[in-house]
């Protein structure tokens, strides 16, 4: 197990707002509950989790004066070694609650960086967690470096026994940083390159988005046979991962499974993980996974539609976006959103396979409604352009004709068209 550990989950009763936009106020266990998850992510042994109301916060240890006392005497009872804060802590408040409670104090910003930097796969991955960090510690007035030289991954914020909190110099933070700049200038442009290759696949590319531990990684297995790590873990997927895939129609699209986004996301996360989420800008179908047994779905899915209008997404009025309500296994019966759906909503469970086949037809249909249908008239030796019409298109009728040429029904994207027309110069039928 990891280092004892107290969870605090501060919530401020006096959050007003003036304007009519609507208040989706989380429920403090279940916030709770978020926070002790993703701890449980990187392994902390969870001695205590409380929910703490403040009706103000003190500038200088957030917490009044005897939440801190009382406080101080159960971490030193119970020998904990690190408090996880589940809100954002001014560098001051964090020097003066480690002072006070004699231990490491880390805030949710710190606590998601951790886990980013376990998870975190590929080369360009684990450069943009660095990068996150090193920007996040640079606000800090002590905080440890060293993490950055390590093997065991995450984000350093938690350190190891017996490691001493050194002084950070802004000079030798600023030349790490530049030296990660140069390197992920590399990287993006291999990952460039690639995108380039994956974009001559004529394919619709359908992105899964979606909160944390949502069951995008849960479907995408599904769908795809793969066997992309999927357990009841916060952010379970960091990386993203694509697929070719056929749907029931015979048309094949390229499924991308995405990191999964949260509340209070770091800022300087945001920035660096824009990168991997560009295929959502660029996808034909987007397809937003909801935990609908969540308590706070309809705060999370808010929290997606953030994050997507950062991307340039307009989630209102996007007829690309298809919203999925996962996990309805879970739902008592009369709690089933299946009677109440609007036109681009489908209820699953990605585990049973529950409404999985709705949800593929109706991928088929929007990928269907930007294609166009032509009758092409091919000779028997055509086979590799019929062969290519089946693949990159939608077949809807074949026939043989009285001179044994063959009539192939298809729709195809105005870009599908092109490619086929400059490849084998055949022209449809009027």
């Amino acid at each position: 197990m990891g280092e004892r550990s107290l969870i605090v989950q501060p919530i401020i009763t006096q959050q007003r707002r003036t304007d009519s936009t609507p208040i989706y106020i989380r429920d403090a266990d279940a916030r709770l509950e978020e926070a002790i998850a993703l701890s449980a992510a990187i392994s902390l042994e969870i001695v205590h989790g409380e929910v703490i109301n403040l009706r103000k916060v003190e500038s200088g240890r957030l917490f009044g004066k005897g939440t801190v006392t009382r406080l101080g005497e159960y971490i030193e009872e119970e020998e904990i070694s690190l408090v996880v804060v589940n809100h954002a802590l001014s560098p001051i408040q964090q020097r003066n609650l480690e002072k006070a409670w004699k231990c490491k104090v880390i805030d949710r910003s710190a606590l998601i960086l951790e886990i980013f930097g376990e998870r975190a796969q590929t080369k360009e991955g684990k450069i943009q967690v660095a990068l996150a960090a090193l920007n996040y510690q640079r606000s800090r007035l002590v905080r440890s470096w060293t993490h950055l030289e390590r093997q065991r991954g995450g984000a350093g914020f938690m350190g190891g026994p017996g490691e001493a909190q050194l002084e950070l110099d802004r000079r030798m933070i600023d030349d790490k940083l530049n030296r990660l700049k140069k390197q992920l200038v590399d990287v993006k442009k291999n990952r460039d390159l690639q995108r380039e290759s994956r974009e001559k696949i004529p394919y619709p590319i359908v992105a899964l988005v979606g909160y944390t531990n949502a069951g995008k990684s849960t479907l995408f297995n599904h769908v795809t046979g793969a066997d992309v790590f999927a357990e009841d873990l916060l952010f379970a997927t960091l990386d993203p991962t694509m697929r070719e895939v056929k749907l029931p129609s015979d048309h094949a699209i390229i499924l991308s499974d995405t990191v999964g986004f949260i509340s209070e996301l770091p800022t300087h996360l945001i920035a660096a993980f824009r990168a991997t989420l560009e295929q959502v800008v660029y996808a034909d179908v987007i397809i937003h996974v909801r935990d609908v047994s969540a308590v706070d779905s309809a705060a999370q899915k808010e929290d997606v539609i953030t994050v997507l209008k950062d991307l340039g997404v307009d989630y209102r009025n996007d007829d690309r976006i298809v919203e999925v309500l996962n996990k309805v296994d879970l739902l008592e019966e009369e709690h089933s959103p299946v009677t109440m759906l609007d036109k681009n909503q489908v209820a699953i469970s990605a585990v049973t396979g529950q409404g999985v086949d709705d949800l593929l037809e109706l991928i088929t249909d929007i990928i269907s409604k930007n294609h166009v249908a032509y009758t092409f008239l091919l000779s028997p030796a055509a086979g590799e352009a019929q062969s290519w019409l089946h693949s990159h298109g939608h077949v809807t009728g074949t026939d043989v004709t009285d001179d044994n040429r063959i009539s192939i029904d298809v729709q195809l994207s105005a870009a599908n068209f092109g490619r086929f027309f400059q490849r084998f110069s055949i022209h449809p039928e009027e």
